[in-house]
């Protein structure tokens, strides 16, 4: 697995590890463990993987642990970007017996999800790999915790899309709808972003495409095309910009739309789909 990975602010991490814990504190604290174990009870946890996946997320999961007490020691024996089989040990914790029961749950909650997400993607990326497609990302995220699913897509070896509104031009079919046709939205948007600012448009036919070509575009993404016109549309693009297939994509026709030749199939399912990595955590308390 790509061990090229982004990384993550450890201020990012930290709020968001915090507003987790703040979730499920409340007002009262872990009421539970305070009831029923001493103050002084040390203990020690080993977090192991119940399935095969790719682990993302280790560093919110140290960091839950951390936050409730510092002196809590957590062993990460692998890395984000491994891949697991059932059964390996994924991290090693000791320390304060209260602090690592009340960070449990938040900590495999986040470790859990990522790896999942992670675990999915892998699976596309390995069912493209005699192409030249990267798989990559959409909007479709969690709220709150899209730079973390966007992270976890990269440790199972995609590639990022955008990471909001804000940081490039993606007409739409709405928008090309209001705008006034694909001409009038592409000209619009060169007249309104600076030199830096790639702009891509969505289109959904042979003949919107040809408009694009005339008008010209960064990139182009062709949404929810058969095969045989996703095709058709790489031969016209002939390389003057990347090209994006959308829409519809499973992992079972993922890899017949990447022998099509385009260069990038982004899929929404990786984070809105992706099911959460088995990962359990057993402790002993001595």
């Amino acid at each position: 697995m790509t061990k090229n990975l982004p990384t993550l602010s450890p201020l990012l991490v930290q709020d968001a590890v915090r507003a987790a814990l703040i979730e499920d504190l409340g007002r009262a604290g872990d009421v539970t463990t305070e009831a029923t174990i001493p103050a002084g009870a040390i203990a020690r946890a080993s977090i192991s993987a119940r399935e095969h996946g790719v682990i993302a997320g280790l560093p919110l999961a140290r960091d839950a642990f951390l936050a409730m007490d510092v002196s809590v020691a957590f062993e990460a024996r692998l890395s984000d970007g491994d891949a697991v089989v059932a059964g390996d040990c994924v991290a090693r914790i000791n320390g304060p017996a209260r602090a690592m029961l009340s960070s449990e749950r938040v900590a495999l909650n986040f470790l859990g999800h990522l790896s999942g997400v992670a675990s999915l993607t892998a699976q596309y990326v390995k069912r493209v790999a005699h192409t030249k497609a990267k798989i990559c990302d959409t909007r479709k995220t969690t709220p709150g915790l899209r730079v973390l699913e966007k992270y976890a897509v990269r440790c199972g070896g995609g590639a990022n899309h955008r990471f909001g509104l804000d940081d490039a031009v993606l007409i739409k079919d709405n928008h090309i709808a209001v705008a006034g046709g694909v001409a009038a939205a592409l000209r619009a948007a060169k007249a309104h972003v600076g030199h830096l600012t790639k702009i891509e448009i969505e289109v959904d036919t042979i003949a919107q495409l040809r408009e694009v070509l005339t008008e010209g575009a960064d990139a182009v993404l062709l949404d929810n095309m058969s095969a045989s016109q996703l095709r058709e549309a790489v031969a016209l693009i002939s390389g003057c910009f990347p090209c994006e297939a959308s829409g519809g994509v499973t992992l079972e026709t993922v890899a017949e739309i990447a022998e099509t030749g385009v260069d990038v199939i982004s899929v929404g399912a990786l984070t809105h789909s992706a099911r959460t990595l088995d990962l359990g955590l057993d402790i002993e308390i001595f």
